[in-house]
């Protein structure tokens, strides 16, 4: 099996550079690791903490321990690494990291390079990132390695009788803090016991959003104390559904915030296009009346945390196909969160249907009764957001935990250090 997956990085590593010539995504893929040797030499001989996230949304759950270092730790230098362009091309700027860079692909020859390259103290994954390589070659060189905000399901090849060199990969990790009681038990059954449950740290997160200035004077101006609902990171399916309601549903009454996944300006002019509203896009609302328009779309990225703030209710997108988008970033402002039906890997998603704080729909109809009954019954809608907000104020600590244990880990090293 270990020959296998090696000799799949190999393909792919000869076949991604040819994808890339007819896919955008795939070139920002290939391009990008092409540069993260030399972007790491900038970290030669520091002591540095290495987190790794797939993409974006793991390293939201990155962020909050990231900073909390930061604060307590300086002389450490942060070392962010991304496998997705998505997460990557968002967040390369992130100004708390000394470095910020692709993840190389998981060679035996990277790994030892990438690994030699640094004077990593400790190697933090988040959520759902293992690769053999890498982590191997952390447990030879004795580098802490955590994981963070974990999940696990049995369907994962770690479970699997044939999976024993992914198994042999997680001896690499002092200790695993994962979501819930199933990954925990799931990590058990293979015989790992340094297990805690610590929940997610997206919820320590989210929580600072509340702190901080959520005003925006276009919000505002565009809402003027009306019904508004905010639909956010939505992708084509969720927009079919939306531009259904907005022009056979909705009253005049109703505000509509749309934040596009894709913000390309032909799929923008599409959707502009496909509503039969007054619509007024961002990037065009300097100098317009805004109050008098329907419907405002989003056409940058960066706006949306605060934009939650102001609505009503909230349409999640990513739910229908494509992968279910932040929950967590609408439920903290105390509103209904609607999503699609495909939410069964998101264990808050789970939670929230389940408790009554999320509704789920998987067509125009639902999609329509949801929007009519929250914007009709008050009470309802008051209570599904009260719903949430507990939900979110019931999982609150997760950073702290961990931030525990690193303390712990970099103090005892540190004595070491001077002891020698």
């Amino acid at each position: 099996m270990k020959f296998i997956y090696n000799f799949v990085l190999f393909l792919a590593g000869l076949i991604l550079p040819v994808i890339a010539l007819f896919s955008k995504k795939i070139k920002l893929f290939t391009e990008g690791r092409k540069e993260t040797f030399s972007k790491i030499t900038e970290l030669k001989n520091e002591k540095t903490i290495w987190f790794h996230a797939a993409s974006l949304g793991e390293f939201e759950q990155a962020r909050p321990i990231i900073e909390a270092l930061k604060k307590k730790h300086k002389n450490y230098k942060i070392l962010v690494t991304f496998f997705s362009p998505s997460g990557y091309e968002i967040r390369k700027n992130y100004n708390l990291a000394d470095v910020v860079c692709y993840l190389p692909l998981d060679s035996k020859k990277n790994a030892i390079k990438f690994i030699a390259a640094l004077n990593i103290e400790f190697a933090i994954f988040i959520k759902y990132e293992f690769w053999p390589n890498l982590l191997n070659e952390l447990k030879k060189k004795e580098i802490k390695t955590i994981l963070v905000s974990g999940i696990l399901r049995k369907e994962q090849l770690f479970f699997k009788s044939y999976g024993g060199f992914m198994r042999k990969s997680l001896e690499a990790f002092s200790h695993f803090f994962v979501q819930d009681n199933s990954s925990k038990e799931l990590l058990n059954s293979i015989n790992f016991k340094n297990v805690t449950i610590a929940g997610d740290t997206r919820f320590d997160r989210v929580l600072e959003i509340l702190e901080q200035d959520n005003s925006l004077d276009f919000i505002n101006e565009f809402k003027e104390d009306k019904y508004t609902t905010v639909a956010g990171s939505t992708w084509k399916e969720d927009e079919e559904l939306l531009i259904n309601y907005i022009n056979n549903e909705a009253t005049e009454d109703e505000k509509f915030i749309i934040a596009p996944h894709n913000i390309k300006k032909d799929a923008i002019l599409e959707l502009q296009k496909a509503i039969n509203k007054q619509v007024v896009l961002f990037s065009e609302k300097k100098g317009k009346n805004l109050s008098n328009k329907q419907v405002l779309i989003i056409d940058t990225i960066g706006l949306l945390t605060k934009i939650y703030a102001e609505a009503n209710i909230a349409y999640v997108g990513g739910g229908l196909k494509t992968g279910l988008h932040n929950i967590l970033e609408p439920a903290t402002f105390g509103i209904p969160v609607i999503i699609g039906n495909r939410y069964d890997k998101f264990k808050e998603a789970v939670d929230l249907v389940k408790i009554g704080g999320c509704i789920s729909i998987k067509n125009q109809e639902e999609f329509n009764k949801s929007f009519i009954n929250l914007k009709k019954d008050v009470s309802f809608r008051n209570l599904t957001g009260i719903i949430n907000k507990r939900y979110i104020q019931d999982h609150l600590g997760a950073t702290n935990l961990i931030m525990n244990y690193l303390n712990e880990c970099l103090v005892i090293d540190s004595l070491n250090l001077k002891r020698d």
